[in-house]
Order: C-alpha cells, then structure tokens, then sequence
C-alpha cells in the first residue's frame, strides 16, 4: 500500500445512500465506478428510518455485488419493524452473499423526535447485534459517537452503550463524522481507558456543500468549529470551495494517520469526485482491474 511519510495510509471503506430516482441511481453508480478501483476493504449502504428505502438498499447492494464486486456491508436499523422481519432482511442480506452489516438502532421516522421501539421489535442496537451475532454469519460493525449521541445523558453513558454493543457481538465501531480530531482522540482514549479493546474507526465527512453540511450538522449535533465557518466564508468560487474540501479533509485524515488510525471510513453522500479527489491527494492509487477487488 502507498505511503504518507513514513506511515502506510490507512485501509478504505466508503458509504453510499440507496439512490430515489433514475437520475440519483446514475450518481449513485458513478460514485462506485470511481471509488471501486481504489480497492476499499468494504463499502456500505444506509438504510432508511423505518426501513423506508429497506427495497432500495436491497437493490443497490445487489448491483454493486454483481456489477464492482466489492465487500458490501448493508445497514440495518431497528426501526419500525418486528424482530422477525428485521432478521429476516439480514437473511436476504446473506443469500446475496454480504457477510458484513452495520448495526444501528436507527433514527426515530420522520416527524417523531425519538425512538421508540416496535412492540415486536429489537429496543436497542444491542439487542439487535445480540441476534445477529447467534447465526455467527455476520461481521458485525456499530456506530460511535465521538462528541456523544445526541440522546445520551452524558458521554460516559454512551460508552457505556457502546461497551453494550461490542460485548453483544460487534467487531468494530465507525463514528459519526467530526471536525476536530480531539473530540475523536479523546473519544478513543477514553474508550480505551474504560477497557474496550475493539477498533473505532473515524468517519470523515468531505464538504460537498457548507451550507447543507452545516444544517445536517446541526440535527446530528455534531460541531462545526468556527475556522471552517471562516475558511469558506473566505472563498470566492465553487472551486475554491471544493478545492478547500479536499485540502482540509486531506489535513484531517493526515493528522489522523500520525495518531495511529489504521481505516478510515468515508461518507461519499454519493459523490463521485470529491472523495476520489480526496484519496488520491492523499496518496491512493488505482488497482488493476486484474487485482482482486476488496482486498485492500
């Protein structure tokens, strides 16, 4: 693998949304065709509140298995579903072949302001990674929140949830997106410091549009540092913006691989330049077409 430095950058995965429409399911396959020949360890795809775009997803990683041949891993959430049909789209998961799913709890439906279980449904992702893992045919990766879940009382509790989560069978984490790498840092040591073993991997978010990012931001209640409300209030074009996108996830991801970060996971809001444009700033080179895809 290419090299920063000294150091070898780290491994890839990529996350795509299921596609609304013809025109967004052309983006959509854009973004793979340009993001696959980087040879990503996985790519995954969201999974709507309350299985809303459960069909869509279901498509999109069937497509992306046939046509890029990539390591797929399918979101699945506990919302709006009993456990049975939430298993059993994990099923349908595994007769495509997808051995690795993101486990969430999921956001509350569109116009509800918090989760509240199906009678007949998982509570908790917990519980849920809890029955994924009995069929022991799944890798198993959870979300972590660097600045905390909007929703917990305090950070040490949502360690504490995250614990839950990996002692019930996940292997790794991958976190919201942040801004400052010392909210991240932190996160990990104190994570570390309470015993859990398990790999958190940070979640960058390239800036396709500082406006909308900033809204989107805001109902994650994520932090946008000041400096970034400056930097692209100072720039003059479309271009000096997107060239600043890259320029400071660049610098985010660099600073994250001196801190001893062995994956990154990239959240592509189905854009098939800026994150390509990131990772080859970076130092990713394209794979053969001959060399297996996903094995990076």
């Amino acid at each position: 693998m290419a090299e920063t430095a000294t150091r070898a950058l780290p491994s890839l995965s990529f996350e795509f949304f299921p596609p609304h429409s013809p025109e967004a399911s052309l983006r959509l396959w854009r973004t793979v065709e340009r993001l696959a020949p980087l040879g990503p360890r996985f790519v995954s795809v969201t999974y709507g509140a309350g299985g809303t775009t459960r069909d869509r997803t279901y498509a999109a990683i069937q497509a992306i298995l046939e046509r890029a041949r990539l390591n797929v891993a399918g979101h699945l959430t506990c919302v709006g579903a009993t456990r049975d049909e939430t298993l059993e789209v994990a099923r349908n998961y595994a007769r495509l072949g997808v051995r690795r799913i993101v486990g969430l709890r999921g956001d509350p439906p569109k116009g509800e302001t918090r989760f509240t279980p199906h009678p007949d449904g998982f509570a908790s992702a917990a519980e849920l990674v809890t029955a994924l893992g009995a069929s022991g045919e799944y890798e198993i990766s959870v979300a972590a929140y660097p600045e905390k879940h909007p929703e917990a009382e305090s950070l040490d509790s949502d360690i504490a949830n995250l614990r839950r989560k990996l002692d019930a069978g996940a292997t790794n984490a991958l976190t919201q997106f942040f801004f400052d790498n010392e909210d991240f840092l932190r996160f990990r040591d104190r994570c570390a410091k309470q015993g859990l073993a398990a790999p958190i991997h940070p979640g960058i978010l390239p800036v396709e549009n500082f406006g909308k990012m900033t809204n989107f931001a805001a109902r994650c209640q994520a932090r946008v540092p000041d400096w970034m409300h400056e930097a692209y209030a100072r720039t003059a074009t479309p271009e000096d913006a997107y060239s600043l996108s890259v320029e400071l996830a660049r610098k985010q991801i660099e600073a994250l691989i001196a801190e001893g970060v062995d994956h990154v996971h990239v959240y592509t809001l189905n854009n098939p330049n800026l994150p390509y444009d990131l990772c080859i700033s970076l130092g990713y080179r394209e794979i053969p077409a001959s060399a297996e895809s996903g094995a990076a």
